[in-house]
């Protein structure tokens, strides 16, 4: 069954992090994902998941210094980046984490980012872990664009696409009808309406076709849910989610 997956990061942000875990179990949840979680020891996790039934969805491999998010792309950062991408596979393995995202940067060089890229799958090799790019229109992100994302799966096929609704409206295209054309492709789905980027229901994306879309393609990975809160009830929407993916309501 595909898990739905709190992003930590964004949400229940009132509270301490470890806090967090309970909370998105509470309102149902069945998994997690947070870019940087190190505050919380590996081993300190995996028992707070398993006592909370809950797994750990993805992980960024360090988010760099203030105006970097992120260091794949970054000439001179190559020593931090590889040291970062370490820390979150091994912290990955522990927690029983399927994916690393290798967050690009702002600015940047497409020789460096490729050579990471490049490194960062042979690190994976035998770890059963999978690398997942996405493209972010945050101005300057080094990876902007959907196109440039599948071409860099097309060249390196152990990766998967991180497709997140709200960057793709922001890019021009229809999320539902982008699943439908590559699902394939995809790892891990991230969720936020537009504009505004808050919860489903406060945009103009039609959630209804994209969970159709998904289950359409038997997407039966993660979907997180990476969106800025603009109401405290702003979870009520889980339990249809969860019957629609479980294929209880009909599509």
């Amino acid at each position: 069954m595909t898990r739905l997956s709190a992003h930590i990061g964004y949400l229940y942000t009132e509270r301490p992090l470890a806090e967090r875990l309970a909370a998105a179990a509470a309102d149902g949840f069945t998994a997690v994902e947070h870019p940087e979680p190190w505050p919380i020891p590996a081993a300190e996790m995996a028992a707070r998941l398993a006592d909370l039934g809950l797994t750990f969805a993805q992980v960024s491999s360090g988010m760099g210094g203030p105006g970097e998010k992120g260091l794949a792309s970054l000439p001179g950062r190559e020593t931090a980046f590889r040291a970062g991408f370490q820390r979150a596979v091994d912290y990955a393995l522990d927690v029983g984490c399927p994916f690393v995202h290798p967050m690009a940067g702002l600015g940047g060089e497409d020789s460096t980012y490729r050579a990471n890229i490049d490194w960062a799958v042979r690190a994976c090799e035998g770890t059963g872990l999978r690398l997942l790019i996405e493209a972010i229109t945050l101005p300057g992100y080094h990876m902007g664009s959907l196109t440039g994302a599948c071409a860099l799966q097309d060249a390196l096929p152990a990766i998967a696409l991180l497709f997140d609704s709200y960057h793709a409206r922001v890019l021009g295209e229809d999320p539902a009808s982008w699943v439908r054309a590559h699902a394939p492709r995809i790892g891990h789905v991230h969720i936020a309406d537009h504009p505004g980027r808050h919860e489903p229901g406060t945009g103009s994306i039609d959630f209804d076709a994209l969970l159709t879309a998904l289950c359409d393609a038997g997407y039966a990975a993660a979907i997180g849910f990476e969106y800025i809160p603009s109401t405290r009830a702003g979870t009520g929407f889980l339990p249809g989610w969860s019957a629609r993916l479980s294929r209880k309501v009909p599509t």
